[in-house]
């Protein structure tokens, strides 16, 4: 898989799984024995871990959208830079639902095998997001 493939993928994974909030698509996108090098607190293994965690993601900020900003491919990975936004409608870390709009930066290094990501690791602006909420 070249660069260019390779940042597509990503950038399906994103428009499909998250923005269309296509659960089912995901696995077209990563492997089912995904490794989640940063996982998000409580997150499972696999493929099913990372459903879940957008599973909650989506019922907390329900009109989440994800941006590419920037992308950067060489080898096997991808380092997609992010920003996501949404509405914090539900408890998210112990903070009640504010109702506030958010605004959270990230990237995400996708390490790519047999046509899907098989490795991942996210850094999300937390701290930033948190304050957004009111925490």
């Amino acid at each position: 898989m070249n660069s260019h493939d390779g940042k597509l993928l990503v950038r399906g994974f994103i428009e499909q799984a998250i923005n269309n909030r296509d659960l089912d698509a995901a696995g077209g996108y990563v492997a089912e024995d995904v490794v989640e090098q940063v996982p998000f607190p409580g997150q499972g293994p696999g493929l099913a871990g990372l459903k879940d965690v957008l599973r909650g993601l989506f019922v907390t900020f329900p009109d989440m959208q994800w941006t590419v900003e920037e992308q950067i491919a060489e080898a096997d990975k991808v380092l997609t830079r992010f920003v996501w936004t949404g509405t914090h409608k539900a408890e998210f870390f112990g903070v009640p639902a504010s109702g506030r709009a958010v605004s959270v930066w990230g990237m995400v290094i996708d390490r790519l095998e047999n046509g899907r990501i098989e490795e991942t690791r996210i850094l999300m602006d937390m701290f930033g997001l948190m304050r957004q909420i009111g925490a």
